[in-house]
């Protein structure tokens, strides 16, 4: 595929669904761009339908390979939903996606190829973001979970003895638990909770609790500082290993960088000297990096990633 030519591409989160058409060269979405509120919980028929009526919204030429970027756990090189006990699309565990979508398509694709989110997302912030020109470069997405990308020269590297365990983040552990019950949405609330043990009610959301930390809420600004330095002296054995030069952090919980750059980076300092940057395509990072792995080339009957030039 050329890189003039504009590349059709989903982006399945944990509440939308995105569809787009992607300008490789222009490193940039084109047209319309649709977002689509959608159920984790619902039947596989329904989320397979809203999937399918997002991809016909976008007008994507006959014949075209999509890039369909998805949460974990997942078969990507089969497209094969591999979901239970995850809390959202456990109706699709063991269906063929790429099947059952291309029977949504209002026209029939010449492909589907499936990449992590996280990826997606670490492979737009180096194609056009703060991991632009960085060789190696780690890229978190920070919401309900930790989402991570190992970035060599643009390509996903998921295993080896110089990443975690399938170049997951989330698997890691910190102060003998799994680094998500620390960083994470519901970690961060439960700090808080925890931290205000007399107040009543439910802990704001991460939002509220960084307004509450710029207005002064001492414990608010603790469960911040806590969680992030955490994060950076969890991710630096990992950053050196790799011989990151940056960390980019993206997801809606960087939303709050403004209090979170500094103790992430005095965490990163304990064995790193990566930069930490905040992520500077948040929206349409996933969008770039699904099209990017949708335009390489297919040899010997699989798709393989060229390194980025």
């Amino acid at each position: 595929m050329r890189e003039t030519e504009p590349v059709p591409v989903l982006e399945v989160g944990g509440t939308h669904v995105t569809a787009a058409l992607v300008d490789l060269a222009g490193r940039a979405p084109v047209g319309k761009t649709v977002r689509l509120p959608l159920s984790t919980h619902g039947s596989a028929v329904e989320i397979l339908d809203c999937i399918g009526a997002a991809a016909a919204m976008v007008g994507a030429p006959a014949a075209a390979r999509w890039g369909v970027a998805v949460p974990g756990p997942f078969d990507y090189a089969r497209g094969i939903g591999l979901f239970r006990d995850v809390g959202k699309f456990d109706t699709l565990y063991g269906m063929d996606l790429g099947a059952e979508l291309a029977r949504r398509m209002r026209r029939a694709p010449a492909g589907l190829r499936f990449l992590n989110d996280a990826d997606a997302f670490g492979i737009g912030e180096y194609l056009a973001g703060a991991a632009a020109g960085h060789r190696r470069a780690v890229c978190l997405t920070l919401r309900s979970g930790v989402g991570s990308a190992f970035l060599d020269g643009g390509v996903p590297v998921n295993e080896g003895p110089l990443v975690p365990p399938e170049g997951s983040a989330y698997l890691l552990r910190h102060r003998g638990r799994p680094l998500e019950e620390t960083v994470s949405r519901r970690g961060i609330r439960t700090a808080y909770l925890r931290a205000t043990a007399g107040d009543t009610g439910p802990a704001p959301d991460v939002r509220g609790i960084a307004d509450r930390a710029r207005r002064g809420d001492e414990h608010a600004r603790f469960v911040l500082v806590d969680a992030f330095h955490s994060l950076g002296v969890t991710m630096a054995p990992w950053l050196e290993k790799f011989a990151a030069t940056v960390l980019i952090v993206g997801g809606s919980i960087a939303a709050s960088w403004d209090l979170v750059e500094e103790p992430l980076r005095r965490g990163l300092r304990t064995s790193s000297d990566a930069e930490p940057r905040v992520a500077e395509r948040a929206l349409d990072a996933p969008l770039l990096g699904a099209a990017w792995w949708s335009a390489q080339a297919v040899r010997t009957g699989e798709e393989a990633a060229d390194r980025l030039q």
